[in-house]
């Protein structure tokens, strides 16, 4: 079961009937808060993410343990009447249900917004599509990939010969549109607060590709051209890039005019610092390529760790660019909390990434691990109220699938 919580959400329910990536992550923004998750899972097979291997920890998913902390689980058939009659006693009283299906899917099996809401008019229901569900591409299925290529964000991601479009490494639109949902249903529960109504929440892979372009679509808006990938390079402002060093790679953010006036002092270069199409940010961008030269001959003279001091020294933003292991190994990374260990009941103790939002009084808190394929099935059924002469016959007809909690 899970531990105690005081986060801010703690007295919240929220069904988490999401796979995968994008819904996973909202419902784990709102379980480390505090709320109350159960997390559905679709008979036969489960979570997608629990086949998203390699790697593995003791034949667990190491995917679905990432993303399913703090929840219970219940494995459940919405294709049968009994399947059906469970998850409508489950949000009867439930503050939130989320979603992640292609649009249409809750509907056809009888267990869409409306039919839910009849039994709870408050109900809070939360979805994560690939385009939204409303628009020409409503009923298309969606992967990041995809997204990201539609967004303009492959686009303007790479280097700067524009030769391979790639994606950015990590999933941006899958958690973007977790996090975007996270913040549309709070907001929905705030307006409920004042009104009693529930009401249906959508976002949209697509969408949190979009998100993602403010600074691009600003140029275009203003200019007619779309700006194309730039390295490292940041669209309005320069120095913002990687520089190589004698031993490596660091970042620099010298893009302010004070930040920039930091670095001539730093450098004591006359040549670059008296060249007057530097002196301006609407020079060095106009001249990022002559920019680029001067500078990087200079930091190619000495280590990163010995740029980082100086540029310390000054107050110069700048870093190094780590591997996902260095950044797990960085002392900021731990003060923060953000590599927790969690107790699995078959992997053992395994780390996770803590919440990334800290609070002064209500903390939110990595409490229990990603549950087993149905192990909380029996535990949440007699919680709502459900026998266990009905459970077992939900077993023997396979609407819900348990293992003994552990």
């Amino acid at each position: 079961m899970q531990g105690n919580s005081n986060g801010p959400l703690t007295g919240l329910k929220v069904i988490d009937m999401t796979h995968h990536l994008a819904g996973p992550t909202c419902g784990l923004m709102l379980a480390d808060l505090g709320g109350e998750v159960i997390k559905i899972e679709k008979i036969p097979g489960g979570d997608d993410s629990r086949r998203s291997v390699p790697p593995k920890i003791a034949d667990e998913s190491a995917a679905f343990m990432m993303l399913n902390r703090n929840k219970r689980g219940v494995a459940l058939d919405l294709k049968t009447d009994s399947g059906k009659q469970i998850l409508r006693r489950l949000t009867a009283d439930a503050d939130i249900l989320i979603e992640n299906f292609r649009p249409g899917t809750m509907e056809r099996l009888g267990v869409g917004y409306e039919s839910l809401k009849e039994n709870n008019p408050g109900l809070i229901y939360g979805i994560i599509s690939g385009f939204g569900i409303t628009g020409p591409y409503r009923g298309r299925g969606g992967f990041d990939l995809v997204a990201q290529g539609m967004s303009g964000l492959m686009s303007i991601t790479g280097d700067a010969s524009g030769t391979t479009p790639t994606k950015v490494g990590a999933p941006v639109t899958d958690i973007t549109a977790g996090l975007l949902l996270t913040m549309g249903v709070l907001a929905a529960l705030h307006e409920r607060a004042q009104t009693g109504e529930g009401q249906v929440v959508d976002t949209s892979l697509f969408e949190a590709g979009i998100t993602h372009t403010f600074w691009q679509s600003a140029i275009t808006f203003a200019t007619g051209v779309a700006p194309l990938a730039m390295g490292s390079r940041h669209p309005l402002n320069a120095p913002y890039q990687a520089f190589q060093t004698s031993d490596s790679w660091m970042c620099i953010g010298a893009a302010s005019q004070r930040n920039w006036g930091r670095l001539m002092d730093l450098l004591d270069d006359p040549e670059i610092s008296n060249d007057p199409r530097f002196s301006e940010n609407t020079g060095r961008m106009a001249h990022t390529d002559a920019l680029d030269e001067k500078l990087s001959a200079i930091f190619r003279t000495a280590t990163t760790e010995e740029w980082l001091a100086r540029f310390e020294e000054k107050g110069i933003p700048a870093g190094p660019i780590y591997t996902v292991a260095d950044m797990h190994a960085d002392p900021q990374t731990s003060d923060r909390n953000m590599t927790p260990e969690v107790d699995h009941p078959t992997a053992g103790r395994v780390k996770t990434l803590g919440p990334p939002v800290k609070f002064s009084r209500t903390p939110a808190t990595v409490r229990s691990p990603a549950p087993l394929y149905g192990q909380h099935t029996h535990d949440v059924l007699v919680q709502h109220g459900f026998s266990d002469s009905e459970i077992r016959a939900f077993l023997d007809e396979g609407a819900v699938k348990a293992c003994e909690d552990t």
